[in-house]
């Protein structure tokens, strides 16, 4: 187990709020670590929409606490009604992820009243103290380096399902690494899609920039479609390939049609790296000649023939997405090329602000329910997780 970043900067925010509420005298820190703690966020953004949230949040909540205290006493149920009061106040504000810490102020102003008011302030005062020492570590101390995580994780991706895909048709894989490989997979998807809306949650305030941010928004949601295209393909040959009653004939050409897919994958992304040059023609190889046979082949009419056409047509679509990853990859190569001078020319930057203007949102949705877009569903309705195999012997 490795310590994180976030569970590094967590522990600062800790200390941090210690000393400050030593320095400010306060009597105790524990509220202002308790505040601390709550606000650690994955990105700047989100740290500073946390803080905003928090200290819009318990202001109110403490204004509420005091008047509750002053009007109907410091009693449990008037406490329960205020918290209450506060839940309700918060979904109506739109701000339920500061909940938990203004019902932390609540209960500590309604608990100090009786000793006077400065003492319900200064109960105040330490959440945020909390708040604001959490959000500087937060900003200052290893910053959150979205990109680069996702560049890591998109090619950690790519090596786990190249493996399972190289030793998918020749079940050359034991089930037990293939199904603890299955599993890391689909842990690094939940992780993309979470680095996906991070993007799309930055903000980016000069025009050249909003550019630049929808083009990299677009070639991220197409790494990681061409990403769940691949593990399409591996779920309709767990499903389908080993069912067919002529698999062993077909094996070696689906494989070797797969090991150039994989291959095909492999120099995009070194292309994504910049370790090819940007003029590379990359492309899937023509599958005519596979298509051509497959329609000999399922010329005679046969059901169980007929799941041969399911594998088939999720390696077509994992070309057709790999095709379009390279497209758009060398669009957005020449348009760094020739300056940001001209990103605001072409077709390219229309279609990149149509998709950060319209179809953002709809997107990431997808993408979180962990399917594809509507009118690129995968073949078999299904994403990289289980369903029935007849792969396995063993």
């Amino acid at each position: 187990m490795t310590i994180g970043a976030r569970m590094l900067k967590t522990g600062l925010a800790v200390v941090l709020a210690i000393y400050v509420s030593g320095l400010f005298g306060f009597g105790t820190p524990i509220i202002a670590t308790v505040a601390a703690i709550l606000t650690i966020q994955p990105s700047i953004y989100r740290s500073w929409q946390q803080v905003h949230h928090h200290i819009q949040s318990n202001i109110i909540g403490a204004a509420f606490a005091l008047g509750a205290a002053h009007w109907l006493g410091v009693t449990p149920i008037s406490v329960g009604i205020v918290c209450v009061a506060v839940i309700l106040l918060n979904i109506r504000l739109k701000t339920t992820s500061a909940i938990g810490l203004t019902l932390v102020t609540v209960v500590a102003v309604m608990d100090a009243h009786a000793e006077g008011v400065r003492f319900a302030l200064e109960r105040f005062a330490m959440v945020l103290t909390g708040i604001i020492s959490a959000f500087l570590v937060n900003v200052l101390v290893l910053p959150p380096r979205p990109k680069r995580q996702f560049r890591e994780q998109v090619h950690e991706a790519y090596n786990i399902l190249s493996l399972l895909l190289r030793t998918a048709v020749s079940n050359e894989i034991r089930e037990r690494v293939f199904r603890e490989e299955l599993e890391r997979l689909e842990q690094i998807f939940r992780r993309l899609d979470e680095q996906y809306t991070l993007f799309k949650e930055d903000r980016v305030f000069r025009p050249a920039g909003r550019r630049r941010r929808a083009r990299q928004l677009l070639l991220s949601r197409q790494m990681i479609k061409t990403l769940r295209q691949g593990a399409a393909l591996l779920d309709a040959v767990e499903e389908h390939f080993y069912s067919s009653p002529d698999a062993v004939e077909w094996a070696e050409r689906f494989d070797r049609r797969i090991e150039a897919l994989t291959r095909c994958h492999e120099q995009l992304l070194l292309k994504w790296e910049g370790k090819i040059k940007p003029g590379a023609v990359i492309r899937p190889e023509p599958a005519e000649d596979l298509a051509k046979e497959l329609s000999a082949y399922l010329g005679e009419p046969s059901a169980e023939r007929r799941r041969l056409l399911f594998v088939a047509s999720a390696m077509f679509e994992y070309a057709y997405q790999l095709d379009r990853l390279g497209k758009l990859l060398n669009r957005m190569m020449r348009v760094d090329a020739n300056g940001a001078a001209e990103a605001d020319m072409g077709a390219e930057n229309e279609e990149a602000e149509a998709f950060a203007g319209n179809f953002l949102d709809d997107e990431a949705d997808s993408i979180r329910r962990g399917g594809t877009a509507p009118d690129e569903a995968a073949p078999d309705g299904r994403n990289a997780g289980g369903g029935a195999s007849g792969r396995r012997d063993g």
